[in-house]
């Protein structure tokens, strides 16, 4: 779930912390792993959401989308046009051919693993030629915006890598919402937009523990809102696709995924420059 209003300070973490957190982060990779299976045509989104919130439940942990900020469910489910916080619903049932962006958070031990994909219905055969390349791209943008994550560099440069790579496909990269700093808190600094400047930025320290989750859109990177207060979609009614991992800076540098796994990607798929 992106950034809405997130607390000032940046709390680092240390390596005994980001051990816990690899628990949640774990745990989130599998409730995507899980999930995987049901994302079929006919499928509700609310039976989508409730497979997940007993997963979450029966594995001890605490689903934090539910209730928070009046959040009414315990995941998102985020379809076509939905950008992000894609609330689930009885009657919204999937379609061969569609996208859909899964967001999961739960909380173990206290600390939140924070992990989306998007799925495609039906399988690449199933689906436009523009469905299957913005999904390839947002995912592509991830690990673009992944690899930038080193000791010394900017927050700018994650966001730089992304754009350069959705640039790339044609495509925009949404400005509306952003990743975020993650531990004890959901939402917490720094902010990690998707779209920066090279050596802009707060820089990137040991004991960062943040999200990336960049929104790649076929059209306009522009959002709109729509009364629920919460569903935000593309103005132009064109397609958008998300991936989202949690990202720990060790004391010694190292960069870890905390949710690797969410759909068997592996850290290896990460591009180097």
């Amino acid at each position: 779930m992106p950034l809405k209003k997130p607390s000032m300070a940046l709390l680092l973490k240390s390596d005994a912390e980001i051990d816990i957190m690899r628990s949640s982060g774990r745990l989130a990779a599998a409730t995507l792993r899980m999930i995987a299976a049901h994302v079929q045509a006919g499928v509700s989104t609310l039976e989508l959401n409730d497979i997940c919130h007993d997963f979450t439940i029966d594995h001890g942990a605490i689903p934090a989308p539910l209730h928070y900020r009046g959040f009414p469910k315990s995941i998102c489910t985020s379809v076509n046009e939905v950008i992000c916080h894609g609330i689930p619903h009885a009657t919204q049932r999937l379609k061969n051919g569609d996208i859909i962006n899964i967001d999961v958070t739960p909380i173990v031990d206290g600390y939140h693993g924070d992990s989306s994909v998007t799925f495609i219905v039906g399988g690449e055969a199933a689906a436009s030629r523009e469905a299957c390349l913005v999904t390839q791209c947002a995912r592509e943008c991830l690990y673009r915006g992944i690899d930038a994550v080193k000791v010394g560099r900017h927050v700018g440069d994650i966001g730089a890598a992304i754009l350069a790579h959705a640039d790339s496909y044609g495509y925009s990269v949404v400005r509306d919402f952003v990743g975020h700093g993650i531990g004890k808190i959901f939402h917490e600094a720094p902010k990690i937009p998707h779209v920066g400047v090279r050596g802009g930025g707060v820089r990137l320290r040991a004991g960062m523990v943040f999200t990336i989750e960049p929104m790649i859109n076929v059209g306009t990177w522009k959002a709109r809102t729509l009364d629920d207060g919460w569903t935000a979609v593309t103005r132009d009614g064109k397609l958008s696709a998300q991936f989202e991992h949690t990202i720990a800076i060790l004391s010694d540098g190292r960069v870890e995924i905390l949710t690797a796994g969410n759909e068997g990607i592996q850290d290896d798929d990460a591009t180097s420059d």
